[in-house]
């Protein structure tokens, strides 16, 4: 299972629940990107999700 290299978010499971009640599985996943960034001073290819990138956590590598 893919996780985000800065916070660890990874896909989560619940149940889909229709209009009269009856439950099946379903999977949230995360908006992951796999980005350049560094990480102790290196350039490393890694998935990186979305909310990461916005709020800076994840210093990109151009």
């Amino acid at each position: 299972m893919i996780k985000c290299a800065i916070c660890g978010k990874s896909a989560s499971t619940g149940n889909r629940v229709s209009h009269s009640k009856r439950r099946t599985r379903r999977v949230w996943k995360p908006n992951l990107q796999r980005v350049k960034v560094y990480i102790n001073g290196k350039k490393r290819r890694v998935y990186v999700c979305a909310k990461c990138l916005k709020s800076g956590l994840a210093k990109r590598a151009l």
